[in-house]
């Protein structure tokens, strides 16, 4: 039986999240002035979100595979609501910082339990169209917030772009009451968890700094990231990381954990150098950047659920592929383009046209190769190494960007083509595990091995 209400909710979730990460950007300037801080200050109410998503990712996902789900989700809903009520509600910079953090520790807990919730949800024969309502969401909250934020900071002020994001979580919750049996008590994190928090963890988030800081402050901070091997070189020695080691080992898991990477590198160039160039190179008015840079998301939109019908019936690695080699054609075009706004929309649009084949599919094909009793971990590892892709590639098009100006577009574009024929080669050559595929009934609780 497939329960399309616990889809919803996943990607309401999924949704939520992806809009507070993208809806606090365009807020910054005002925030900046109305608290009376410094820049240098201010994007820490970005970096404050983001740090507990890639530290406590894998955290996150080991729990999710050892709780109830009904009873994690309830409490992950009501933390990031009253994070969200605390983030509006900030009387200066410390207190909103420490507020985002407190946004992503909850969000992490929603973005690790909305796959899983989305596979075991439905039938093995509908998980395509559920992946993709939940990436259609999830895109969605994406291209919505910086558009919607604007808006709303000039009509209400900034606060009110946090408390948005309050009635949307109330829905999950609401939605996993009426669809998730209530099992027992909530566990806490084991203890050694919180030593991979401490080791692992922080060499994520060093390496996630590093890369970011160094297109906003300069390329020295790219120093901050080499703090992450000793941390990595522990946690890789100690016993959390033989469960994650056992995981990429499982055949048709590590193929699209690089192909993940590959992907959001590739394409965060291009969206990291491209609004740079259109208002520096082409002059540009904002807001018609903003229309040009539109034309990616709502492309995604539109195929992201026709990818999940055709993927139930054609399987799900073959238009992840397909929408791979689409995503190549698109950055060709790209490369070819010599006009204006207007000629670069219907080409940015083809990229991302793409991408709602590649994403979702990708991850049913993921979530169906992993196994059983690792699915939030495999969650959480996915999520991991698309932030990893999105840091390398904002940094690697800020570096384009200083070097060459104008002529950063071609050279990110060209990387990108580079690294999407890679992700082609690597699917290609990607099997899938000789077992049975997991049954769609939501359960809790499960064990996890060491």
């Amino acid at each position: 039986m497939n329960r399309w209400l616990l889809v919803v909710a996943a990607s309401l979730a999924t949704f939520v999240t992806q809009l507070d990460a993208t809806i606090v950007n365009v807020a910054l300037p005002r925030i900046e002035s109305s608290l009376g801080t410094s820049t240098s200050l201010v994007q820490w109410v970005v970096l404050g979100y983001l740090a507990p998503i890639i530290g406590l990712g894998l955290c996150a996902g080991r729990w999710v595979d050892v709780v109830d789900p009904r009873r994690a989700l309830r409490l992950a809903c009501a933390g990031f609501a009253l994070a969200t009520v605390g983030c509006g509600l900030a009387p200066g910079i410390g207190w909103l910082v420490a507020a985002r953090v407190a946004q992503g520790t909850f969000a992490v807990v929603l973005l690790a339990i909305a796959p899983v919730l989305a596979t075991v949800s439905v039938q093995p024969s509908a998980r395509g169209r559920a992946f993709g309502v939940l990436m259609l969401f999830g895109t969605t909250g994406g291209m919505t917030g910086p558009v919607v934020g604007g808006w709303i900071v000039e009509s209400f002020g900034w606060p009110w772009i946090f408390y948005l994001s309050v009635p949307f979580v109330l829905a999950v919750a609401a939605l996993a009451a009426r669809e998730l049996p209530l099992g027992d008590r909530l566990v806490l994190p084991r203890r050694r968890w919180l030593v991979e928090a401490a080791t692992f963890g922080s060499g994520t988030v060093a390496v996630l700094f590093g890369l970011s800081l160094a297109g906003s402050a300069g390329p020295m901070w790219t120093l901050v990231a080499l703090l992450a091997v000793p941390l990595l070189a522990v946690w890789f020695r100690g016993p959390d990381a033989g469960p994650v080691r056992a995981l990429l080992r499982t055949a048709g898991v590590l193929g699209p954990h690089v192909a993940l990477a590959l992907t959001y590198a590739g394409l965060f160039v291009l969206t990291f150098v491209l609004p740079f160039f259109l208002q520096d190179g082409l002059g540009t008015a904002p807001s018609t950047a903003g229309l040009v840079l539109l034309a990616f998301p709502v492309s995604a939109l539109v195929t992201s659920y026709g990818a999940g019908l055709v993927a139930d019936r054609v399987g799900h690695r073959r238009v992840a592929v397909a929408g791979a080699g689409v995503i190549v054609v698109g950055l060709v075009l790209l490369l070819l383009a010599d006009g204006g706004p207007g000629d670069l929309v219907w080409r940015l649009a083809f990229v991302g046209a793409g991408f709602g084949l590649f994403n979702g599919q990708l991850q049913v094909f993921l979530m169906g190769n992993a196994p059983r009793e690792r699915l939030g971990l495999t969650a959480a590892t996915s999520n991991l190494v698309r932030q990893l892709g999105v840091a390398f590639g904002s940094a690697t098009g800020a570096a384009l960007w200083a070097a060459s100006g104008s002529g950063a577009l071609r050279r990110g574009v060209g990387l990108g083509v580079v690294l999407l024929v890679l992700v082609c080669v690597t699917l290609l050559r990607t099997g899938r595990p000789a077992t049975k595929d997991m049954p769609a009934e939501v359960a809790g609780g499960a064990k996890e091995s060491a």
